[in-house]
């Protein structure tokens, strides 16, 4: 059994990103069209690093940075990788010319905490989901949102792959849009799992979405009404007695597996179609908070730092350090095995 230590700092011998931020990472996302990682933080600042291979090892240079008043919770890239969004607790989305060197402006605004967002790019929009229990989508051009939607609760994760998108809320709410339709819902569903959602994540083919939760759970559910002999829940991110919640779900862009990441520190990945787990990677010292693989697939960013889930007297600054990781995914981790022939469908 793995415990934490400091000798567990690093076991999967991945590379460390730095300087590394100096609270907690709230978000990871990759570039979709180059090796640049960003990174939001507890410390109201929003970080970028140029990552550089050389045979079978990777560096990493910091490249800019900018601020918020307060924590940044989550970012995201437009489709032609030249822009980063960012929002958090001072209520308002940041669009940051990165390519450029411009300089940030403020884009979208909500009354209570962004916690999610996503650049929709056969709209041109961007979506945000706040505690303020609405999803706006903008039109960065203009000072007032395109679409005000209105949620049953507060948001907690959102995914898009065009024309699909999944907002978890608060009360186990999973609302399904067709953004061809997006003042409609086009399906509401109470999470298969029990407890609290915390990340969901649309499929690659747009036919369904992967929901994780604090219960160390994670369901599979398909939209087809004809498909729902193929949804199932599993359960991961446990240890014994101990459950932990999962934190992060991400599809690998070439061979459509998943990672899991979750707060026993530990990241999984897995095939959905054959009921697999490809590899189980072993547990860092601190929870793993998100994570974001590269536009290729050939790295897998993670954040390993205190998670706050027993708050301020489990904290302490000399030794929470906050690290973000890089792992170059073995193909025998990520690629789905053949099936074995037998009698079962």
């Amino acid at each position: 059994m793995a415990t934490f230590g400091a000798a567990n700092t690093n076991p999967n011998k991945s590379f460390e990103v730095t300087p590394s931020p100096a609270d907690s990472i709230s978000s990871l996302s990759f570039s979709p069209r180059a090796d640049i990682l960003v990174a939001t933080s507890w410390d109201n600042q929003v970080r970028c690093w140029e990552i550089s291979r050389s045979g079978n090892s990777l560096a990493t240079a910091p490249k800019a940075s900018i601020s918020h008043d307060q924590p940044v919770l989550c970012s995201a890239w437009k489709d032609d990788g030249t822009t980063v969004f960012s929002g958090g607790c001072d209520k308002q989305a940041k669009m940051w010319p990165l390519l450029s060197g411009g300089q940030p402006v403020t884009v979208a605004m909500h009354d209570a905490p962004i916690v999610d967002m996503a650049w929709i790019p056969g709209m041109n929009l961007l979506v945000t989901g706040s505690w303020d229990k609405t999803l706006k989508y903008w039109d960065t051009r203009q000072q007032t949102p395109v679409h005000t939607q209105q949620l049953p609760d507060k948001c907690y994760s959102l995914s898009v792959k065009h024309p699909l998108l999944v907002v978890g809320t608060a009360d186990r709410n999973l609302i399904v849009f067709n953004l061809q339709n997006p003042q409609t819902e086009f399906k509401r569903i109470v999470s298969p799992l029990k407890y609290q959602t915390r990340c969901v994540t649309a499929f690659p083919d747009q036919q369904g979405f992967l929901v994780g939760s604090v219960e160390g759970r994670v369901g599979v559910h398909h939209l087809d009404d004809s498909q729902q002999n193929k949804n199932f829940t599993f359960k991961c991110h446990r240890d014994g007695n101990d459950i932990y919640s999962v934190n992060a779900l991400n599809f690998h862009p070439v061979h459509g597996t998943f990672a899991t990441a979750g707060s026993d520190g530990a990241f999984n990945f897995w095939d959905k179609d054959s009921k697999q787990r490809l590899k189980a990677m072993s547990r860092c010292n601190q929870p793993i908070t998100c994570s974001s693989f590269s536009h290729d697939g050939s790295i897998y960013a993670y954040a390993s730092c205190y998670d706050w889930n027993k708050g301020a007297e489990n904290h302490n600054p000399a030794t929470a350090k906050s690290s973000i990781f890089l792992h170059m995914p073995q193909e025998s981790e990520v690629k789905a095995k053949p099936r074995v022939a037998s009698g079962r469908k």
